[in-house]
């Protein structure tokens, strides 16, 4: 039986180091990828690599289950999804710690305490910003896209660029000029609309 080693992060500017420091002195092959956890099994091409290079017995190592995912709920559920391709799984740190073929009732109780304290996060996210806004406040992430990018993003368009080269002219991402232009749509059209109500009145 062989370890086979997974690092995982997010992004390119994320340390891989310390996962390597924990899996490299025991796993006889370590795969590495640059993906997002919340990505299904199939989708993950260093998962896969993984998957694809084990031997019966062989073993899928992983420093902590949240690098199967991107937090630690996600990390479980990733985790039931290779039981049930019969694939077994070292988790060296955290919780999960240990070795396992196939879901257990410690599993079940984590994934259960996974759920609820995502929900108890989310309530409460929920409740401060609903707080927030009674006092006046607006709550939530600050907005990329200020009035003066939106002007550009609106004319760059009616120019006919492409929203890929406005999206690396101003340095934002497709999704929020994408978003810009889809919020000036339906500004537009309820525009259109309320005149189309007046002229028939």
């Amino acid at each position: 039986m062989a370890l086979i080693g997974l690092v995982r992060v997010s992004t390119a500017k994320q340390e891989t180091q310390r996962q390597h420091d924990a899996l490299d002195p025991i796993c006889e092959r370590v795969f590495e990828e640059k993906v997002s956890g919340k990505l299904a099994v199939d989708d993950r091409p260093g998962l896969q690599a993984a998957l694809d290079f084990m031997r019966d017995g062989d073993m899928l190592a992983v420093q902590e289950v949240d690098r199967l995912g991107r937090n630690l709920l996600e990390g479980l559920v990733v985790l039931n999804d290779l039981f049930q391709r019969g694939c077994r799984v070292k988790v060296l740190e955290g919780i999960a710690q240990g070795e396992h073929t196939e879901r257990s009732f410690l599993l079940d109780m984590a994934l259960a305490l996974a759920e609820d304290r995502r929900r108890d996060i989310s309530r409460k996210t929920k409740n401060g910003l609903e707080a927030a806004r009674k006092r006046g406040h607006v709550g939530g992430r600050p907005r990329v896209i200020d009035d003066d990018k939106r002007a550009i993003i609106l004319s760059r368009r009616e120019k006919g660029e492409s929203i890929r080269v406005i999206a690396r002219v101003l340095d934002v991402s497709v999704g929020t000029v994408h978003g810009v232009l889809a919020e000036q749509a339906a500004t537009e059209s309820k525009k259109r609309g309320e005149e189309e109500k007046e002229r028939t009145r």
